[in-house]
């Protein structure tokens, strides 16, 4: 090996060279190039194998490229090296060192400022690989990139810094594979590692810091995996799988990132063992599409919304995982998502353990869920299982199955519910097999109307209310059931109600038996501290002991939640009446309302007068086309009520046909009663109405419901507000299909369709409220589209304004995924081109 030796003019004896270029141009292959302290300004390429150290192997040496976009740097030949020296680029977006495909180099204590590191292999394996390594480099104030390794290139890093990138910190693409040991990467306006194509990368003892965007992003059909990666602070993500990306996990963490921590979406797949997950911004663990998460050993903690969410056809997998301190749900499941839970924790989660909805389906097995609002919610009908799980401490419900759900619950225990502890809703399918519910505040198991479940082998122990609770209608099997200790009677029936009861045992309660007027319960080898159960047996006054609904005064539930019900936040008349004011249009609507909170006023002054109150029907009829507000309305109508004092909650209930009428004879009316009944010192309100009074009604059983309406509003005429609601031209045939009708609902509010500039308004107020912004252009000519658009029966006014944003959205995310590196401008800005086409003639 021969040594070349490059100094400043009149320095460096015989023989020096004075340029890099010319001792690079002398030099065999293998030959050592030695530099003196100094700054060289030139272009050195390096052909052959030859090293670039600097004098003694101190610092000094500064290779800084000419003007324009010509690198510092430029590598063609094989096992090349260059040790200790500053390579500085006249451009920071252009390269400061260029690898050409199949050259090789060795970076090692070296600086790289002002540019890139880029590296180019062939474009497949056969014809060869590109070589970089970096060893105790640091790479800073680039643009657009720190390091870009595209094609055939094999890359090592170790104990290399990435940082002060315009851009993203390191780009693979291609088939470009890099392992990286001790990287630490910091402030990247776009995200620290980007991996396209089918590159690959592992990473170890690496720290991400300060991303502009994700921590680590793989797309198409890339692979990584980490072990003991910290990302911290990252601007959207912290780690985001799309594509048919992989990512393994092992030890690692995630850290305060703005989004989500974990995103995995389309067919991406994700395996984590060992991680923790803090601090989201979003969710914690978000899995979307067909994608895949296998978690075990893992925690995910103070997540802003749910810690974990999947949707679609997803699958997440976690296995002795801890989710700890969620400001929404811990686990929620929607769409047609597939979970499994397996020995983990769920604890102080702001809303419910865990949620399954729609059709997905969930298995949770030997977990434990503590601290939250609700345990365990079941939406579902696929069918979900929940099995050896203890559930502690919720706030409200240990396990409620709602409208249309099926689970099986085996071997669960409740404890300390704040409510109920299993409330199976009407219309629900659920399955109990042996476990406990001990020491709950309300009604150990509520089983509301039509509901019949199947329970075995429960034991329900201190219930503060009924053991068993069985609203009007209601049913189902109950075998070798336990009660102990219950604060009302052990077994509630309501009217109607039909439950099998066999092989029940009932000992040390307030009461065995509660039983309204037309219960029929079938009572087998049932026994009350050792004596046989009968119907004949005493039992307390039903409704004010157990909550029974349809009591004329108000009387607790028995899932035990009245008190949040009957004592929300209280609300000021002013604020509620702003509230109205700021909704976009409805100025006939607004004024309406606010005439009527001045004749109510007065009433109520005159009644604390000791004068009597003139006659005065609080019941409205809603009329205008879908989407013009009218729920919104009556929503802040019954608040404006509770406000005024004229009722006890002011919630609203909605419903349609659907939830009044039966399929058969003898169940309209019970269906009518209970969806009244939970409306009771708030606003039924009743949407489509005109639906109970068809043109040919028949034998139509919404004349059914709308007589027992009638009767259930005089009945409780100071308890609820009716809202009956729909098309203007058929709302007149509802209040005429019964004489009672007419007298009950003395007033009509007219919603009208919106105009063009309030559907603008709408549009832009849901663009501020998702942090968005419509530019002058879009507004104009959005304004045009709403002016011309069709005004038909699939027109939904302020509903198609809402569908127009998020149809804008959805073309402006499509749009701004072709720009390489989008400012945050960018990314809000709502332009002309995300505008829906109008449809055009053919």
């Amino acid at each position: 090996m021969t040594r070349h030796t490059v100094a400043p003019k009149g320095q460096g004896g015989r023989g020096a060279f004075h340029r890099i270029a010319d001792a690079v141009r002398a030099a065999a292959p293998g030959d050592l190039v030695v530099i003196a302290p100094g700054t060289w300004t030139e272009a050195v390429v390096l052909d052959r194998p030859v090293v670039l150290a600097t004098e003694h192997g101190g610092g000094g040496v500064v290779l800084a490229a000419p003007s324009g976009d010509r690198p510092a740097l430029t590598v063609d030949g094989p096992d090349c090296a260059v040790h200790g020296v500053t390579l500085h680029g006249a451009d920071d977006g252009a390269p400061v060192v260029a690898v050409s495909p199949g050259a090789g180099l060795v970076l090692e204590d070296c600086t790289v400022e002002g540019g890139r590191i880029q590296a180019r292999g062939p474009e497949d394996e056969e014809s060869g690989t590109t070589a970089l390594i970096l060893r105790r480099c640091h790479v800073e104030r680039a643009r657009l990139a720190g390091l870009h390794l595209a094609g055939a290139v094999r890359a090592q890093l170790d104990d290399t810094s990435v940082q002060g990138v315009d851009g993203t910190g390191i780009v693979l693409s291609g088939t470009a594979r890099l392992n990286a040991v001790r990287l630490r990467l910091d402030r990247t306006t776009g995200s620290g590692l980007r991996l396209r194509g089918g590159a690959r990368l592992r990473l170890a003892d690496s720290v991400l810091t300060g991303t502009g965007r994700a921590g680590l992003l793989l797309e198409d059909r890339t692979e990584a995996t980490a072990g003991e990666l910290v990302i911290d602070s990252s601007g959207a993500a912290g780690v985001h799988l799309t594509g048919t990306a992989q990512a393994e996990f092992t030890d690692c963490r995630i850290r305060a990132a703005t989004a989500s921590g974990l995103v995995v979406q389309d067919d991406a797949v994700l395996s984590a063992d060992g991680c923790a997950v803090t601090g989201s911004g979003a969710n914690g663990l978000l899995v979307t599409g067909a994608g895949q998460a296998t978690l075990a050993d893992c925690r995910i903690d103070r997540s802003a919304f749910s810690a974990v969410h999947l949707s679609d056809t997803a699958t997440v997998r976690l296995t002795d995982c801890l989710v700890r301190d969620g400001a929404e749900h811990g686990v929620h499941a929607v769409g047609r998502a597939r979970l499994e839970l397996t020995d983990c924790g769920v604890r102080n989660a702001a809303m419910t353990g865990v949620t399954v909805l729609e059709q997905a389906a969930a298995t949770v097995t030997g977990c434990r869920i503590d601290g939250v609002t609700t345990g365990i919610g079941v939406g579902s009908g696929t069918g979900s299982r929940i099995e050896h799980t203890t559930v502690t401490a919720t706030k409200e419900i240990g396990i409620q199955v709602a409208t249309g759900g099926t689970a099986v619950l085996a071997d669960v225990r409740i404890s300390g519910a704040g409510a109920a502890g299993v409330v199976v809703d009407q219309g629900a399918d659920a399955t109990v097999e042996g476990g406990s519910v001990e020491d709950c505040a309300g009604s150990g198991v509520v089983v509301w109307t039509k509901a019949r479940p199947t329970v075995t082998g429960l034991r329900i122990h201190q219930p503060a209310k009924n053991g068993v609770f069985l609203a009007e209608g209601a049913g189902g099997t109950f075998t070798s059931l336990e009660v102990t200790g219950s604060g009302f009677p052990a077994l509630h029936i309501g009217a109607s109600a039909d439950p099998a009861l066999r092989h029940c045992r009932i000992r040390e309660c307030a009461d065995a038996l509660g039983l309204d007027e037309g219960a029929v319960p079938e009572l087998e080898d049932c026994t009350v501290d050792g004596t046989p159960l009968t119907l004949g047996a005493p039992a307390s006054a039903p409704a004010a002991a157990s909550g029974a609904p349809g009591a004329h005064a108000p009387a607790p539930r028995p899932d035990g939640a009245a008190d949040d019900q009957e004592a929300p936040e209280e609300e000021h008349l002013d604020d509620l009446l702003g509230e109205l004011t700021a909704l976009v249009g409805l100025d006939r609507v607004k004024h309406d309302v606010g005439s009527l909170v001045k004749l109510m006023q007065t009433v109520r002054r005159r009644e604390e007068a000791g004068l009597p109150a003139p006659p005065l029907s609080r019941h409205l009829v809603f009329a205008g086309n879908p989407g013009t507000g009218k729920t919104t309305v009556a929503r802040l109508y019954g608040r404006i009520l509770k406000a005024l004092g004229l009722l006890r909650n002011g919630h609203l209930v909605e419903v349609d046909r659907t939830a009044l009428v039966g399929e058969y004879v003898g169940h309209t009316g019970p269906k009518t009663t209970a969806a009244f009944n939970r409306s009771l010192g708030g606003v039924l309100f009743i949407d489509e109405a005109y639906s109970l009074a068809p043109l040919a009604a028949g034998n139509d059983f919404g004349t059914e419901a709308v007589a027992t309406l009638v009767k259930l509003m005089e009945d409780h005429r100071d308890d609820v507000v009716v809202i009956a609601a729909g098309y203007p031209g058929d709302m007149d045939r509802f209040i005429s299909s019964n004489p009672g009708l007419a007298s009950r609902f003395g007033r009509t509010l007219l919603f009208e369709d919106y105009d063009a500039a309030e559907l603008v308004s709408i549009v832009e107020h849901q663009a501020e409220e998702h942090q968005y912004a419509l530019t002058s252009a879009a507004r104009d000519d959005l304004s045009l589209l709403f002016t011309h658009m069709p005004r038909g029966e699939g027109f939904g006014n302020g509903r198609s304004a809402r569908q127009i944003f998020q149809e804008m959205t959805e073309r402006q995310a499509q749009r701004v995924a072709e720009l390489a590196d989008p400012t945050a401008d960018q990314l809000m800005a709502l332009e002309t081109q995300d505008l829906p086409q109008p449809p055009t003639g053919g």
